[in-house]
């Protein structure tokens, strides 16, 4: 990427750090930022059985305040945040009027009249509108995204890892779960257990002018556990191996959280965006699923390749895949007829104008 380009783009309080460790440096969602360092293989499997630190202050973080903010988020995401006690925090999705999916997102319960949501990088501005159009009761809003920076301090190591510099007890976290408190000697830090990889490992929310005390103070931390900075390259093989949609990819404005297998988080114990239009989907069934595939035949699937059935008729299309680093084998997730959704069903992937075979198999694909 030339020098230019560098320019035009956001850059996390990171970006000297990823420059001078030698990260190859990409532009995604309008940010600067690492794709890879010593290579995606070693990066991944540093996370599935050590520590890596993954730079992700790109995303966006939202705070919700009043006596009605609960009731805004209910009305905008499909999950049941009511459910939700103070530090628990709930995956959830933002549908649009026409069936789709605005983002997904997490959301953070900090008391009953607080909430962090935490948006997709790309989608940051696009969420503030959508949510904002729906602000009738006077819900104080603050999209904090440009001043918050996030690590993810992801691997079954992290957690002796990061536990010399908080009194924080990480083990008493829950998976969906955060705690307040103080970080390296810094008060009103949010160490949350929420990760993306599927390794174990947390995520810790601090203002930017603390970025490279903590960044530093970190890896010091994680010396002895082999600890290594991680690009999003491995974090999008990682996400994976663990059938964790992304959005973009296998969810976006066309796709309901119904066909994309996230019923569980589509509550009907409420009213919110078109949930009339997603309970009709799950009485009645939908006609296209996304599923998760494993390649037999040797070949990697991508992005929007397409996906047939014997005769070499068009059935569906890849929305990721890539070889996975720790099966050592083709895996992907792609959206096919329902009739195909079966797990063992066999499905063909258009590679190189080869059909080649693959199976549809239950996801997580990576097992601990």
């Amino acid at each position: 990427m030339d020098t230019l380009e560098a320019q035009k783009l956001k850059a996390t309080a990171f970006v000297n750090k990823h420059i001078s460790l030698g990260a190859k440096m990409v532009p995604f969602a309008g940010y600067n930022m690492p794709v890879s360092y010593a290579g995606l293989n070693e990066e991944h499997l540093t996370v599935r059985n050590a520590v890596g630190v993954f730079d992700v202050s790109h995303m966006g973080e939202f705070i919700l305040k009043g006596e009605n903010a609960l009731d805004l988020i209910q009305r905008v995401t499909s999950n049941d945040a009511s459910v939700l006690a103070d530090g628990k925090v709930q995956y959830s999705c933002l549908p649009n009027e026409k069936g789709g999916i605005v983002d997904d997102l997490l959301v953070y319960r900090i008391d009953s009249k607080t909430y962090m949501l935490v948006v997709n990088a790309s989608n940051i501005e696009k969420d503030w509108n959508w949510i904002s159009k729906f602000n009738a009761k006077n819900v104080e809003m603050h999209n904090i995204s440009d001043k918050t920076s996030l690590l993810a301090v992801q691997g079954p190591k992290a957690l002796a890892a990061l536990q010399k510099l908080t009194d924080i007890n990480l083990s008493e976290i829950p998976y969906y779960a955060f705690k307040k408190g103080k970080f390296n000697g810094i008060d009103n830090i949010v160490v949350s257990n929420t990760g993306y990889t599927g390794a174990g490992g947390f995520e810790i929310y601090f203002e930017n002018q603390y970025a490279e005390k903590i960044w530093d103070d970190i890896f010091e931390a994680g010396k002895e556990f082999g600890i290594k900075p991680i690009g999003l390259g491995a974090r999008d093989t990682l996400r994976l191996e663990m059938g964790f949609c992304l959005y973009g990819n296998d969810i976006d404005d066309t796709t309901s959280p119904i066909e994309a297998g996230l019923g569980w988080i589509t509550k009907f114990t409420k009213e919110f965006t078109n949930s009339k239009t997603f309970l009709e989907q799950k009485e009645k069934g939908v006609s296209k699923k996304l599923v998760g595939f494993e390649m037999i035949d040797r070949g990697i699937p991508r992005h929007y390749y397409e996906i047939t059935d014997s005769t070499g008729k068009t059935i569906g299309k890849v929305t990721s895949g890539t070889q996975s680093p720790s099966l050592q084998k083709g895996i992907g997730m792609g959206y096919v007829q329902t009739v195909f959704s079966k797990a063992d069903t066999e499905i063909f992937i258009k590679i190189r104008d080869k059909a080649l075979k693959a199976k549809v198999v239950k996801i997580p694909f990576y097992k601990k």
